[in-house]
């Protein structure tokens, strides 16, 4: 591949954005019931508590503010709700049902691990102190 392919970070910020706001309509449907047809949880319970996170933490993944503590909150909470919703049912994530919340750990921790990137609100009030791999020469 060609070393002067410049979209990585683009293409990073693409994945941030995306993955938040699926993440943040999580939430939504737990806590406000749209979109889908389910209604609310209690929000004093444990799936508010989660849906609350989801919706606020995915929001501020996507716009990128505060990105690698939500990040890392999204994850630890990911991999809470793989254990105790599908790790019961059988070691595999295939076989347990457990796929997306694995998926959604492992990549909330890259973001955690990586930042913001472009196109963020971090990266715009100089949060971003971390130097980009793809810059480095």
């Amino acid at each position: 591949m060609n070393s002067n392919f410049n979209y990585a970070p683009h293409l990073y910020a693409l994945l941030r954005i995306v993955v938040g706001l699926l993440f943040a309509m999580h939430g939504s449907q737990k806590i406000l019931g749209f979109p889908g047809d389910k209604p609310p949880v209690e929000l004093a319970s444990q799936m508010g508590l989660a849906g609350i996170i989801e919706l606020v933490g995915g929001l501020l993944i996507a716009v990128g503010l505060l990105t690698r503590i939500s990040a890392f909150l999204c994850s630890g909470l990911m991999a809470v709700a793989y254990f105790m919703a599908h790790a019961g049912d059988g070691p595999l994530p295939i076989l347990n049902h457990g796929e997306l919340a694995v998926i959604y750990c492992f990549v909330f921790l890259y973001i955690a691990g990586r930042g913001p990137g472009p196109w963020s609100i971090d990266s715009m009030i100089g949060r971003n102190r971390t130097v980009d791999a793809n810059r480095v020469a």
